[in-house]
């Protein structure tokens, strides 16, 4: 592992919570991982502030901070979350970042000397609702899943799937971020104008082609001054953590509307996200070794590095769920759809980082970008309907009798993540969902 990305005592696989929920197989939030959110109680007029899982339970940052239990550059970290947003905490940088980390993980660690004060700290996740876990200033979507390119460039240029410019630049553009919501909100079908292949003029109306895009989110931290790029191997010192995104799409408005510049309308209406942010710390153990097919152009220098071969890629399995409205009332689980890993980028997230930031560009703690469709090299790897169902030409089968081409009205996405493998413990992103309502 680069001298950058050091294993410390918190990825202890031994390391054992007093929080008894965290040490459970399959856990999501074992005290190896210590996300972060922001929350608050349901039903409840209290101010959103900073929280970390444990387990089943939320440690209540705010809590913490009037316990007054930490000192230093800990207790600065503490006083950061404990505000509505997490942008001033994220802004501090990977010192402080990692500072934070460590107390917790001592102090929820069996036998720490703190657990009296942090029980009293603790709230039940079935208690808590969510709000956005910063101020996302900025949202840039990529296009790193080669796998998906080629798929659906397969559908409009057959001979010729891939742009000649894909494997020699991160494709991005530029998103709205306004309509980034909370995992567990819903959406209205989005409207816009569409043009049948036979039609003679476009007509407006509901999107009948609405699709969920299975993405990683990535979060900056602590920014750059405009005109200083930031080099490739010091990404990492940027990049706070990662969360599951759901980048929703209308694929017939897109159809329509993308050329010369691109989506527009067809993604600004709504994009989900997972209510907590993995560190990059926490997925320390699940970075490995990133190549580059050796008949394929290799990156500019600026692109390249030794660490970024060695630890560029994330081991993040992924997976894509549907619930419909038939399944809801027959009390029938959600059907998963497909699998997929992060790994398969093409891209790292330290080349997003990277390349956004070569040209000067500045960015700002609370930042986002898009990874982009992951999507496997095998067919039932595809982070979309568009190529699960072969752009709507054969329809997927449900073991409830349904069939889907494209997302209906009361269908619920349910997208999840986690990390695993032989000598570390699991460690999850939890899961994002939304519910699709119809257009008015």
């Amino acid at each position: 592992m680069s001298s950058n990305l050091k294993l410390n005592a918190t990825h202890n696989p031994s390391l054992k919570s007093w929080v008894s929920s965290a040490n459970q197989d399959k856990c999501d939030f074992p005290i190896q991982n210590l996300p972060f959110a922001i929350f608050r109680r349901k039903g409840n007029e209290e101010s959103f502030r900073g929280g970390v899982a444990i387990g089943d339970k939320v440690v209540d940052l705010a809590a913490v901070k009037e316990a007054k239990v930490f000192t230093g550059l800990a207790a600065e970290a503490i006083s950061a979350c404990a505000k509505e947003q997490l942008n001033d905490f994220m802004a501090m940088g990977k010192e402080a970042w990692s500072e934070l980390r460590k107390v917790l993980s001592d102090a929820l660690s069996e036998g720490s000397a703190h657990q009296q004060v942090l029980e009293n700290c603790l709230v039940d996740m079935s208690d808590v609702e969510y709000a956005l876990p910063c101020n996302i200033g900025d949202y840039t979507d990529f296009y790193t899943s080669i796998h998906h390119a080629t798929s659906v460039g397969k559908k409009f240029r057959p001979d010729n799937p891939l742009l000649p410019n894909y494997k020699w630049v991160p494709i991005g553009y530029h998103g709205r971020s306004s309509s980034i919501e909370i995992s567990g909100s819903s959406f209205k079908r989005p409207k816009g104008q569409t043009k049948a292949p036979t039609a003679t003029e476009p007509s407006f109306g509901p999107c009948k082609r609405l699709d969920y895009e299975l993405e990683v989110g990535i979060f900056v931290g602590k920014g750059n001054d405009l005109g200083e790029p930031i080099s490739i191997n010091k990404a990492d010192d940027h990049v706070f953590g990662l969360c599951l995104f759901n980048d929703w799409s209308a694929r017939d408005i897109q159809g329509w509307e993308y050329q010369p510049l691109g989506p527009f309308l067809s993604k600004s209406f709504a994009s989900t996200i997972s209510p907590w942010i993995v560190t990059s710390e926490a997925l320390m153990p699940y970075r490995g070794a990133w190549t580059r097919d050796s008949d394929d152009p290799q990156p500019m220098d600026y692109l390249e590095s030794a660490e970024n071969r060695e630890t560029g890629a994330y081991n993040i399995q992924l997976q894509v769920l549907l619930e419909t409205e038939k399944m809801r009332a027959a009390n029938q689980e959600a059907t998963p759809l497909s699998t997929s890993n992060f790994n398969d980028s093409y891209w790292t997230v330290n080349q997003m980082v990277a390349h956004h930031t070569v040209n000067g560009c500045n960015l700002r703690a609370g930042d986002m970008f898009g990874s982009g469709t992951q999507s496997g090299p095998n067919p039932d790897e595809a982070g979309s309907l568009l190529e699960l169902s072969n752009a709507g030409s054969e329809p997927i089968n449900l073991p409830n009798g349904e069939t889907r081409t494209f997302l209906e009205d009361g269908d619920n996405v349910v997208m999840k993540g986690w990390c695993e493998k032989a000598g570390a413990v699991r460690i999850g992103f939890g899961s994002v969902e939304a519910l699709v309502l119809p257009a008015e």
